[in-house]
């Protein structure tokens, strides 16, 4: 009891990297909180997938291995997911903000008369202090995500009621190994015992999968436009940077609105988030939407004809001056010295 819940997804018997994220945020938690991390895992083929969560600092899994919970259904999931907490009752439950989280979630909340919180991009541990009612609340968890647009963050409570629920965005949240010898227990959940006919009245009869063309999300090297770069024209000269760096490509919404670069590469809040060795900011102005997905670049290097521009407050180095001329040179000399 009291203990931090993550729901684990599986995708060919692997975990996504989503779920060892929140995993990885639990155990920090857990640590503040003096209490234990537990993960729920529901599927089909589940042989050995706890030697990929047990190093990630979980002490205890909750195992759904039936073929007929692979590939994942809403009414299954939801219904074996809502019996563990209900009998486990913890503190905290955290779901990733992607479409299984976005969908099994809410149900949950719903089910146990619970508040959830969507889309947060960081999770910490506080009190809270109700002066009206002269209650002292204590670790409590502040779920934080932009609000208005992303004009503001919000930090957001539920003191009443258990457990406190969550969505959190991927790649907001670092995937760290806690011990490889890390060792916990399994517990089997009889999936027979509270399943029925009435959780299968919708059934998946083909199912076609494409995988991604674009890996922004872990490319180590990312070049990334925003409106200032002028044209569809002009972000031709990323991707010939890229190709010289062996880099990605990337956007800002406002660049991808104007339809300079498609969606898959939209960096910020409602994008992707990344995190690379080497960010290079082109003709982006830096709003705050954008640096939510971005903040976190081991080093910026901002090219802006504005001196200005937010972006140029957490670059490491600026280049002021028009990306249609910098760029040609940087292509020229990247060549110039590279092996």
């Amino acid at each position: 009891m009291n203990n931090i819940f993550v729901y684990c997804e599986i995708e060919d018997s692997q975990v996504a990297d989503v779920s060892l994220e929140l995993l990885t945020k639990a155990r920090s938690l857990a640590d503040q909180l003096s209490c234990k991390v537990e993960a729920v895992v529901l599927g089909s083929g589940l042989n050995g997938i706890d030697k990929q969560l047990f190093p990630y600092g979980v002490d205890v899994i909750h195992l759904g291995d039936d073929k007929r919970l692979a590939p994942y259904l809403t009414l299954p999931h939801s219904t074996l997911l809502k019996q563990v907490l209900e009998q486990e009752k913890p503190q905290i439950a955290l779901f990733g903000a992607t479409s299984v989280g976005r969908d099994l979630a809410p149900r949950i909340a719903s089910a146990l008369k619970v508040g959830l919180t969507a889309d947060c991009t960081s999770l910490e541990i506080g009190g809270h202090s109700d002066k009206k009612a002269n209650i002292e609340y204590e670790n409590l968890l502040y779920q934080i995500r932009p609000a208005f647009g992303g004009n503001i963050v919000a930090t957001i409570i539920n003191p009443e009621t258990r457990p406190q629920l969550a969505t959190v965005r991927e790649g907001v949240m670092k995937k760290e190994i806690l011990r490889e010898g890390y060792k916990g227990v399994v517990k089997k959940i009889d999936t027979d015992k509270f399943l029925s006919d009435a959780d299968f009245v919708v059934k998946i009869i083909e199912r076609h999968m494409e995988n991604k063309k674009v890996n922004i999300k872990n490319a180590g090297i990312i070049v990334a436009g925003g409106y200032g770069v002028g044209s569809k024209a002009n972000f031709k000269l990323l991707f010939d940077l890229a190709d010289v760096l062996g880099a990605e490509v990337g956007g800002s919404r406002a660049a991808v609105d104007a339809g300079f670069v498609e969606h898959e590469r939209q960096i910020g809040q409602t994008g992707v988030t990344v995190r690379p060795k080497l960010y290079i900011a082109v003709g982006i102005s830096g709003q705050i939407q954008h640096r939510a997905g971005m903040a976190d670049s081991a080093m910026v290097i901002s090219i802006n004809n504005d001196r200005q521009a937010p972006i140029n407050q957490i670059a490491d180095y600026v280049i002021v001056g028009d990306a249609a001329e910098v760029l040609p040179k940087l292509i020229k000399y990247y060549k110039k010295n590279s092996k």
